[in-house]
């Protein structure tokens, strides 16, 4: 066997498939993925735009213009975020074309290089098998047998080399496939975000409308209805006050769960605080009736996610302000609110939801999605009302059945401890 015979073996042994024609799809796939980021930036920063207007139409004077502008701002930045959510989803799935192209090049790669290398196997089994005897009388030299001998062993060489090229790019194909499934994972939550956003947009829409009816865009009749909302909420807290009273019982020390940071997981991404536990400057305007604030508010965007502070059970769903839920419209209280029990003996209280997404017996695991953040009920603006009650000491109840003095809010139902103290002070679990 001479030198030059064994040329094609190596030959067939180094053989790496062109990824020539892969690379101008791959590049003009990278250029949509970068014109979907650019595009996600200027979006990005248009949104901190309207969040900036936003805090400035906040903290002006409660008009009905004002409210409009609000509803129109927070109506601005969710098409904005939809828009950022429907890139984020195209950058996924180009992402997702990049991998699957990838993982056909390597399965190729892969089934040329194993041919090859099956190939090579049997042409030095058969170098291998020919006695050196034969080799000698066949070839012309003793240094032409050296020099086919030399040809096996660097062929060997080779060989194993080959082995550990299939090796490596088995274990990319792997890793290829594993990125795909993550990014597949990655563009089902985001779609899913997508939905959620368009019903707040959907949401946002609704109460901009229902406002505009209400007042029929006056300003005279945009402040009677506010000072009607102030009466009936401060009706519905003198019905809770006189509830509390009536169930009101002693509470051992011993039964409530030891205070800890980190207890609880906060329920919004971004916390920004408006309005804390207790004795607070509203709470001493007149407010809660005397009673402090026995939650903390949490200012957000309508339709930003409210996720679950704990693992634990749904034990109750509610719309004070929708008959169908149980509600009374004029009961203008917790709005649309969600509580779950935890094991450690605590419950969580979310109010003021622009859309429930949790059930009633439902298991939710730390960080799931339970609603969105809205301005139902009585708010002054879209704001989670975030509440820790004892749970031992709580109960869902129709407040109708428990206080006459509940008038507008007599069909609502929602969480009531029996005595004041089992409001517990978010901030000592958060």
């Amino acid at each position: 066997m001479r030198p030059a015979t064994l040329l094609p073996i190596l030959a067939a042994v180094f053989f790496l498939l062109p990824v020539t024609i892969y690379a101008q799809a791959a590049a003009e796939l990278q250029q949509e993925i970068n014109q979907h980021n650019t595009q996600i930036d200027a979006l990005n920063k248009e949104i901190a735009q309207y969040e900036a207007q936003l805090k400035t139409t906040q903290a002006a004077k409660n008009t009905l213009q004002n409210k409009v502008n609000q509803l129109d701002l927070q109506r601005k930045k969710l098409s904005a975020s939809i828009s950022v959510t429907k890139n984020q989803i195209g950058t996924t799935q180009l992402q997702i074309q990049q991998l699957a192209s990838g993982i056909a090049t390597r399965e190729v790669s892969i089934g040329t290089n194993k041919a090859g290398l099956m190939e090579s196997l049997r042409r030095l089994d058969e170098a291998e098998t020919q006695p050196i005897a034969i080799s000698i009388l066949a070839s012309e030299s003793v240094s032409d047998v050296w020099e086919d001998v030399d040809a096996i062993f660097s062929m060997r060489e080779a060989v194993r080399n080959d082995i550990q090229t299939l090796s490596e790019e088995k274990r990319e194909l792997t890793d290829t496939k594993t990125q795909t499934e993550q990014k597949k994972a990655q563009l089902v939550k985001q779609q899913a975000t997508l939905v959620a956003q368009q019903g707040s947009l959907d949401a946002t829409r609704k109460a901009q409308n229902e406002l505009l009816a209400e007042t029929k865009s006056q300003e005279s009749t945009y402040q009677k209805i506010l000072a009607e909302k102030q009466r009936q909420k401060d009706a519905f807290e003198s019905a809770l006050a006189d509830l509390n009273a009536k169930f009101r019982q002693a509470i051992d020390p011993n039964s409530v769960p030891a205070a800890g940071k980190g207890i609880l997981r906060w329920p919004l991404d971004n916390v920004r605080i408006t309005q804390y536990f207790g004795d607070t400057a509203f709470a001493r305007s007149g407010a809660y009736n005397g009673k402090g604030h026995n939650g903390v508010d949490l200012a957000a965007s309508i339709g930003t996610p409210i996720k679950a502070a704990l693992t634990g059970t749904v034990i109750g769903v509610g719309d004070t302000g929708d008959p169908n839920m149980d509600g009374a419209r004029g009961c203008y209280s917790f709005g649309r609110w969600v509580m779950i029990r935890h094991a450690n003996g605590l419950s969580t209280m979310y109010a003021h939801m622009s859309r429930i997404a949790a059930t009633k017996g439902q298991s939710v695991a730390t960080g799931q999605t339970i609603g969105y953040v809205g301005e139902t009920g009585y708010a002054t603006g879209p704001h989670l009302h975030f509440g820790v009650y004892l749970s031992s000491n709580t109960v869902i109840v129709r407040l109708g059945e428990a206080s006459p003095s509940a008038r507008a809010c007599a069909s609502a139902t929602m969480p009531v401890p029996r005595a004041l103290n089992g409001y517990l002070n978010p901030m000592s679990y958060l």
